[in-house]
């Protein structure tokens, strides 16, 4: 699996606390998490990769939302860099802007405590 099978899908998510997408509504544009912004970039998920992130990352968090996020309406290209088990994963080197995001929910829990993705967000098997 290349840069190209993550390309051929038009969206990628970011995950978020309720903090963050509340400033990002309000400020119309997003640095980055702390996690982001020590990077240098922002980190985002393909649908094959939002589950797991939410598990590993935001387990904790109360209130995680989901933005979907339009590739083509970024105001630079992403870099698709290796990261968990050398997976590509992208990336984004400017700040976010709200007008990039098209859907957002915010994430429910099953009994087990996992995160229930609305069917936009799901992967496709």
């Amino acid at each position: 699996m290349g840069e190209a099978f993550f390309m051929s899908d038009r969206f990628i998510f970011k995950l978020l606390t309720q903090d963050q997408w509340r400033s990002f509504q309000a400020e119309k544009t997003f640095k980055g998490a702390l996690v982001d912004l020590a990077d240098g970039y922002i980190h985002f998920s393909t649908r094959e990769q939002v589950a797991e992130t939410a598990q590993k990352y935001f387990a904790d968090v109360p209130d995680v939302f989901v933005a979907e996020i339009a590739i083509d309406t970024l105001p630079e290209p992403l870099k698709w860099e290796p990261a968990r088990k050398g997976a590509l994963f992208p990336h984004l080197y400017t700040d976010l802007p709200l007008a990039s995001v098209g859907r957002h929910a915010v994430l429910n829990r099953d009994a087990d405590g996992r995160f229930q993705f609305p069917s936009w967000a799901q992967a496709t098997a």
